[in-house]
């Protein structure tokens, strides 16, 4: 592990020397940037489930790359397939809601089976983890260019100041590999000189937007507000919101949408006060063997103490500070769903459609 004031634009990279893989540890910004190595597929797993890495796409790249290590350390075990079904399996398990970490895993699984002797092996999962993150960010950019238009068409019609971008989480750069999803029409939007301002909602309970959606946002100087998670309602009454875009972990085949706790609320204020609610989302979010995401979606249970405690800056440091009476219960659901009629649209690398079965099978209709 090392500290670094290395300018990075990307959270996850190979090593020179291919034997580990890097990436920024989440935990610790926007106070600390520190790089951690990744050696093995324990090293991953761990990154995955302490969220090291977090966010649906950039899960899925790491999944990938930590097949890659299992391929690497692979020389003895290789010819045995329960090693692969062990290693699958346990990257699998490392989160249960993000689609992209099984589909990136089944997809490597399959390239490296199809692979004879240790050097094919570690070839192909080196090629397919590497095509995996390319596609990624090529998909991101669509989804950005995708996604312009709605707020191009929102600065034609607003007669003055910015167009207001309200968004939850964060499902930029940090939680992809490039552009991120939500943030992706952000960044187009403002490198084409369009007047935007974004409303950054805080994300209890690890802050992912106040920690690393505004500091994205600062890096590009795009403009930007925090705002306590309830005061989205309040802004959208007031007139102060144009357009909510927010990312997802998993979106059903009928275009239900599991995001970070607290985005279903958002959804229906959005709806009552007439705003339009999009989702940003790569196929690979996409669940294609779930119609019914209210009911089939696993929605991740985290650890109590993730409530109890925040970490931020005195000054000084760094440091975490327990916010309630000693041993006080908590519960701590990861995800909700925000059921597919309170949304607008989905924006995807293929264009942006009606969140309902029929509309995504046409932009998808191989599978379907």
């Amino acid at each position: 592990m090392m500290s670094t004031d290395k300018q990075l634009r990307r959270p996850i990279w190979l090593s020179e020397d291919g034997l580990c893989v890097e990436v920024i540890d989440q935990r610790l910004l926007p106070h600390d940037m520190t790089i951690l190595d990744l050696r093995s597929v324990d090293d991953t797993v761990m990154a995955i489930r302490e969220m090291v890495v977090r966010g649906a796409p950039l899960i899925g790249v790491t999944a990938a790359y930590g097949m890659y290590l299992a391929a690497v350390d692979s020389k003895e075990t290789g010819g045995d397939p329960e090693y692969w079904q062990t290693c699958a399996a346990r990257l699998m398990a490392a989160r249960p809601t993000a689609v992209n970490l099984a589909w990136a895993v089944e997809r490597m699984a399959a390239e490296i089976s199809a692979a004879h002797g240790y050097a094919a092996r570690v070839a192909a999962a080196k090629a397919t983890a590497a095509a995996i993150a390319e596609e990624e960010v090529e998909n991101c950019r669509r989804i950005g260019e995708n996604g312009l238009p709605l707020i191009e068409a929102i600065r034609r019609t607003k007669k003055s100041g910015p167009v207001n971008i309200l968004t939850h989480c964060n499902a930029g750069w940090l939680a992809c590999v490039e552009y991120g999803t939500a943030t992706a029409p952000i960044y187009i939007a403002r490198a084409r000189g369009l007047d935007i301002h974004v409303w950054v909602d805080e994300t209890r309970p690890l802050n992912q937007g106040a920690r690393l959606t505004a500091w994205e946002l600062a890096q590009a100087q795009v403009p930007h507000t925090l705002i306590t998670d309830n005061a989205g309602g309040h802004l959208m009454q007031r007139g102060k919101v144009d357009i909510v875009i927010v990312g997802t972990d998993r979106t059903s085949a009928g275009g239900d949408v599991a995001n970070k706790i607290g985005t279903y609320l958002k959804a229906l204020a959005a709806r009552d006060n007439n705003i339009p609610f999009y989702v940003a989302l790569p196929s690979s979010t996409f669940d294609w063997n779930t119609r019914d995401g209210l009911r089939e979606i696993p929605i991740e249970e985290r650890g109590a103490d993730e409530v109890r405690f925040i970490r931020g800056h005195d000054g000084k440091s760094a440091t975490r500070v327990r916010i309630c009476p000693q041993g006080c219960p908590a519960a701590n659901p990861a995800f909700d769903v925000t059921p597919a009629r309170l949304v607008t649209g989905l924006i995807t690398e293929r264009g942006v459609c009606g969140a309902s079965a029929d509309e995504i099978k046409k932009l998808f209709p191989e599978k379907f």
